[in-house]
């Protein structure tokens, strides 16, 4: 009877996980619908009061989305007022949606990537994850490890899709 190898382990396929690169932090979405008049006009007086008397605090160490869910119209410098307020406490605050922060947050974390170690190697990109990657993540990671990596696929090293290959 032959030995069972299992040539997945001993291959030089290097699994780029994005699950890894996931910062702590709670995550969260800031309405300001209810700091303004009727959830519809912002007065910059009574919005400065809710601004000041608001607990910032509690965003210490998180990330920040800071949206309007009604159909106000408002102007630049509200969000601005509210970042100056969050950033002493939050890592990162952008205008959008969670997945936006997300894709943010991920954006910043892949720029500062050194991806020297995956230099003329083949890589697989992990598709499965328990944390809330998201899409762009994948995209962002593709366009930095094609760069320097010999061949790119994308899954799990059983089944996987092959993406690029260095000619």
């Amino acid at each position: 009877m032959s030995e069972i190898v299992n040539r997945v382990a001993q291959s030089k396929l290097v699994t780029f996980d994005l699950e890894d690169l996931y910062p702590d932090g709670k995550r969260v979405v800031l309405d300001i619908k209810d700091w303004l008049y009727e959830e519809i006009i912002l007065r910059e007086k009574e919005f400065r009061e809710k601004v000041d008397a608001h607990d910032w605090s509690q965003y210490q160490d998180g990330y920040v989305a800071l949206t309007c869910s009604s159909d106000a119209i408002i102007p630049g410098w509200a969000f601005m007022l509210v970042t100056s307020r969050l950033s002493p406490f939050a890592k990162k605050v952008i205008v959008g949606t969670l997945e936006q922060l997300e894709s943010s947050i991920y954006q910043s974390i892949i720029d500062e990537l050194d991806v020297s170690e995956l230099q003329d190697k083949p890589v697989i990109i992990k598709g499965c994850s328990n944390k809330p990657v998201p899409q762009n993540a994948y995209l962002m990671a593709m366009a930095k490890i094609q760069t320097v990596a010999k061949s790119v696929r994308y899954g799990e090293a059983c089944s996987s899709v092959p993406l690029f290959k260095r000619k």
